[in-house]
């Protein structure tokens, strides 16, 4: 009987070290090969529409390049809703991201009411300022923000307006009530406007379920139409172009992707180059070479005169050489 159990001691003791030898040959997956621990970067997107996703691809593209594999990038979209996108930014929270990236005012503001500590890099925001509720403005957030903006220069939009439609009279402004850089961008135009003697009247809807009508009540008194870079008009671009193309009724839109999608016009940033600023101002501050709370907003470096040559033939508009014709999608 001794026997027998000095034999199932000395197994037991085996089977224990051999356990105890098994633990330290474990690889851990948040290391890289050099040893060094794997950042982790939670993007949040408000909605999938072109303009946004080139800027969440931009931003990947330019981080990976300058990171690696020393970075895993995780992204997620709200679908639109902004309760959605707190919900999102909680679980980068509790998952311990290194930084967050919002992408969109609405998502930018759920991030900044979520942390104070882990850094935030908003993209697609026009005004940080009205995003942020943030009087005497100095062109840099501080705290834990910072970012890009992209505003196009609201002048030559108005310009362009003038440009093509020199008879225009009344002018309808139509963004969603709930999007206030959309606000901010249609009371900025609607002064340059107004200045040259053009009405200007605003038509919003509150989500998607509204867009065609209000869009219709804006065609039926509007001369032309402005749409500032507005998500959710972004979102509905077939809603709207259905509409403005029935009623033969030309918009000029703040960006690229509502102008190929129910535009003639619009004097547009490029978001995906646009998304790389903001992923090499990421790569800044997470290698430690940038301080964020020092980082001023920053912008993309020209925008262009693009036309969509499809919908200005079938309202019979005919644009000057200086415009650049939009490729399809």
């Amino acid at each position: 009987m001794k026997k027998l159990m000095t034999l199932v001691l000395a197994l037991a003791m085996t089977l224990t070290m051999a356990a105890c030898g098994s633990k330290d040959t474990t690889k851990d997956d948040s290391k890289n090969s050099d040893g060094t621990k794997t950042l982790k970067v939670g993007v949040v997107q408000l909605v999938q529409h072109e303009a946004l996703d080139a800027a969440t691809k931009g931003f990947t593209d330019a981080l990976t390049e300058a990171m690696g594999d020393k970075v895993e990038v995780v992204v997620k979209n709200a679908s639109g809703d902004s309760n959605t996108c707190g919900t999102i930014v909680n679980g980068f929270i509790a998952d311990n991201v290194d930084l967050i990236m919002a992408n969109a005012t609405p998502a930018l503001q759920a991030a900044a009411s979520a942390t104070s500590t882990i850094p935030i890099l908003g993209t697609s925001v026009t005004d940080y300022a009205t995003a942020l509720e943030i009087s005497n403005w100095t062109g840099t957030v501080g705290g834990n923000i910072s970012g890009t903006s992209d505003l196009a220069p609201l002048d030559k939009q108005a310009a362009m307006l003038q440009e093509l439609f020199p008879n225009a009279k009344k002018v309808g402004m139509i963004f969603c009530s709930s999007e206030p850089n959309s606000k901010y961008q249609v009371d900025e135009v609607t002064k340059l406007l107004s200045a040259a003697g053009i009405t200007c009247t605003e038509y919003t809807f509150t989500d998607s379920n509204d867009v065609s009508s209000v869009t219709q009540k804006a065609c039926d008194e509007s001369d032309v139409l402005y749409i500032p870079t507005d998500n959710t008009a972004a979102s509905n671009t077939e809603a709207i172009a259905n509409v403005v193309l029935a009623s033969n009724t030309p918009v000029i839109a703040g960006e690229v992707g509502i102008c190929r999608g129910c535009g003639v016009a619009t004097l547009s940033i490029d978001y995906y180059e646009l998304g790389k600023i903001t992923g090499q101002m990421a790569a800044k501050i997470l290698s430690g070479e940038s301080d964020i709370s020092t980082m001023p907003i920053q912008t993309a470096p020209t925008a262009t005169k693009q036309a969509n040559m499809a919908n200005c033939e079938k309202l019979g508009i005919t644009v000057p050489s200086d415009y650049t014709a939009q490729s399809a999608e």
